[in-house]
């Protein structure tokens, strides 16, 4: 647990380094940006390590410690909010119509994907890892919308931009549950 505690804070505090402390992260310029991305990245490999444990490390899992039971439908429940997650990555990159409605549609996918993943995993360790990350892109919108007015509205989105957001969503959805299967969580139940 103490490795996805030290994961979460790596990835809290590059994350808000641009928001908390502006001028320090200026000061660093573009090295600031290397910088951020090897925390961002030391972060993952701690919550990861911490979340899967690793025996060549020498490290335990996790002891399983369950707060709830979810319950079985709450699994098809989890897909369709991982289609919609996907979906919101992609339509960021692609400024689909949702991005005239949602200002910060990777912040909201991240959201969505930490909520999904708390439904249908009810112990102590996902709910550290997945509400801390579910808190941390709370706290990120919070801040920025507090720093930064919202700019103009997009214009609307061709529909083959609309379709290319869906199609990349279902193909990286199917890609991520394939992974899914590999590492032996199936999440299709």
């Amino acid at each position: 647990m103490t490795l996805i505690v030290l994961g979460l804070a790596l990835w809290w505090g590059a994350h808000l380094w641009k928001r908390v402390a502006p001028a320090s992260r200026a000061r660093m310029g573009d090295p600031g940006k290397g910088l951020v991305a090897v925390l961002v990245l030391a972060g993952v490999v701690l919550m990861v390590i911490g979340w899967r444990g690793s025996a060549w490390l020498g490290i335990e899992p996790v002891e399983t410690v369950f707060v709830w039971d979810p319950p079985r439908f709450l699994v098809h429940v989890n897909n369709l909010l991982m289609l919609f997650a996907f979906y919101l990555y992609a339509a960021s990159g692609m400024k689909t119509r949702i991005t005239r409605v949602i200002r910060h549609p990777q912040l909201t996918a991240v959201k969505t994907w930490a909520l999904a993943h708390l439904l249908v995993n009810g112990d102590l360790a996902a709910i550290v890892l997945f509400g801390g990350l579910l808190a941390w892109a709370v706290v990120e919108v919070i801040l920025i919308n507090r720093a930064e007015p919202r700019g103009p509205v997009p214009e609307p989105a061709p529909m083959g931009k609309e379709i290319g957001a869906v199609v990349g969503a279902v193909v990286v959805m199917g890609a991520v549950m394939l992974i899914h299967n590999w590492l032996g969580v199936a999440p299709w139940g």
